[in-house]
């Protein structure tokens, strides 16, 4: 078997729109047939894929069918082995949120989309999902006036405060997952980065239950280094799950395959969910949210999902060996990596004791980092050269 070939313990989950995107944008209609999202989870399992995610309407579009496609679902689950692991709600395509889902200003919207919000937590128990995420597409604004953040975030805080307080009623094992995003399709998005959500959360009645769903291309969108906003998020202890895809750059969202635009972000990805080194791994599966592109035929849906997989698994490989590797070893030791994890102020110091101490300055500033040739370490390891 090849290194590169998934296997249920790399814990793959692909989003059933991912794979089901018609190529619909903009400037065009769909470049491809609508698949069936139930024959797309076989083909996920045969691809190597250890679980599936979806929103309620990627599924379930409509009640007439409800029933007979979520027991055709539930039969492609037990037939492969795959798991449903995440449950979302769309809050964002349907008209009646053009304005906002748990945010609109009209109170009756809000009300609608809270009771679509805990109908499919209800969904998400009963299919054994381990977590809900919530992506605010259209909580936001694009002019000054029309929107009062402030009564916003309220909102926001109490539209989570009920699907949480509905979670503990009904005894559900259920957690939250928000997911931070700047811009698109609104001009702005609330919540639009890791820390947006992080602070937010800790004003939440149940902060304990709600955490964090990061994407790739969110972050980078925003021109941010999104190796370190999942550090600060395992940090915090809210890494409770997790969007891989590529991007090029602060542009729209381009949702590539993982490992395609920025592949050294890409490797640092890797890295921080393997651990860094000594701090403790991300266990949660491996989700991967991006969209084939719409030049694309059916064939090339499948090559994508293949290729963010094995993406995945050659950097995993390039991580480990680039951890493993003495040169590397030595490297760290010379920028004084490892010197970090220790207090500046010792146990048994004083205040006091690090103010009168004495520095030669000239020193300090001369030091060597030695952090250039670390890097090259790097980049030879993640060309394969090393």
């Amino acid at each position: 078997m090849s290194t590169y070939t998934p296997r249920p313990e790399d814990k793959f989950s692909f989003g059933l729109w991912t794979v089901g995107w018609e190529g619909v944008d903009v400037f065009g209609p769909a470049s491809r047939p609508a698949l069936d999202p139930v024959e797309s989870t076989y083909k996920l399992a045969e691809l190597g894929a250890a679980a599936v995610t979806f929103h309620d309407d990627d599924l379930l579009p409509d009640d007439d069918t409800r029933e007979a496609t979520l027991e055709r679902f539930q039969k492609a689950l037990a037939d492969t082995g795959m798991r449903c692991e995440m449950v979302t709600t769309n809050l964002f395509s349907d008209p009646i949120f053009k304005e906002g889902g748990l945010t609109a200003n009209d109170r009756r919207v809000r009300r609608y989309a809270t009771a679509k919000v805990l109908r499919n937590i209800d969904l998400a128990a009963s299919l054994g999902a381990e977590t809900f995420v919530m992506w605010g597409g259209r909580e936001g604004a694009e002019h000054g006036a029309s929107k009062n953040v402030q009564a916003a975030l309220d909102r926001l805080a109490e539209g989570i405060n009920l699907a949480c307080a509905y979670v503990r009623d009904q005894g559900y094992d259920l957690r939250f997952a928000l997911e931070p995003k700047p811009n698109e399709p609104r001009g702005d998005i609330l919540l639009p980065t890791v820390g947006h959500a992080l602070a937010l959360i800790s004003e939440l009645e149940h902060p304990e239950m709600v955490g964090l769903n990061p994407e790739v291309g969110h972050e980078e969108m925003a021109g941010l280094n999104f190796a370190h906003g999942i550090a600060q998020a395992m940090w915090h202890g809210k890494l409770f799950h997790v969007d891989l895809n590529g991007q090029h750059g602060p542009r729209f969202d381009q949702d590539l395959r993982f490992g395609a635009g920025n592949l050294r972000g890409a490797f640092w990805t890797v890295d921080t969910l393997l651990g860094s080194g000594a701090n403790e791994p991300y266990s949660g599966y491996l989700h991967f949210d991006y969209k084939p592109p719409r030049a694309e035929a059916v064939d090339g849906v499948w090559e994508s999902a293949a290729g963010c997989m094995r993406n995945y698994l050659i950097l995993r490989e390039r991580v480990q060996a680039f951890r493993a590797d003495p040169e590397v070893q030595a490297a760290l030791d010379a920028a004084k990596v490892g010197e970090l994890d220790e207090p500046t102020l010792g146990a048994e110091e004083s205040v006091a004791d690090l103010r009168a101490e004495s520095h030669d300055r000239t020193a300090l500033a001369e030091r060597s980092v030695a952090m250039e040739a670390l890097d090259q370490l790097a980049m030879d390891h993640l060309l394969g050269v090393r």
